[in-house]
């Protein structure tokens, strides 16, 4: 069962994040076309629930994706099984979690 729940929570990661990079390529080449520098692009997000909202969805659903992702590598090329396999996924997905937060922390907070 738990091996069902993490295919699950790994695909549905995949379908959150696919329209969150769309929306981030597409914001990538309106500001590189713009010739906005990061000043202007700071500038218009600071304080913005919406991108905010965004990044902090897309870090979250990167987090458990590649988590679990990691778990399956390391299980089939390290042989790693049970507690340490769940120890070690757990902390690497929240270690992008925490550094993908503070990005996005950066990102949107008012400083």
């Amino acid at each position: 069962m738990n091996e069902l729940r993490l295919y699950l929570a790994q695909r549905i990661s995949a379908v959150i994040m696919a329209p969150l990079v769309l929306l981030h390529l597409g914001v990538m080449v309106y500001a590189i076309q713009g010739g906005l520098t990061a000043e202007e692009i700071l500038g218009r997000t600071r304080g913005s629930l919406f991108w905010g909202g965004s990044y902090g969805l897309f870090v979250i659903a990167v987090a458990v994706h590649a988590a679990i992702g990691l778990r399956n590598v390391m299980a089939e090329w390290l042989r790693l099984r049970g507690l340490w396999l769940s120890v070690l996924s757990w902390l690497a997905g929240l270690a992008l979690l925490a550094a993908g937060l503070r990005a996005v922390a950066a990102l949107v907070v008012n400083a």
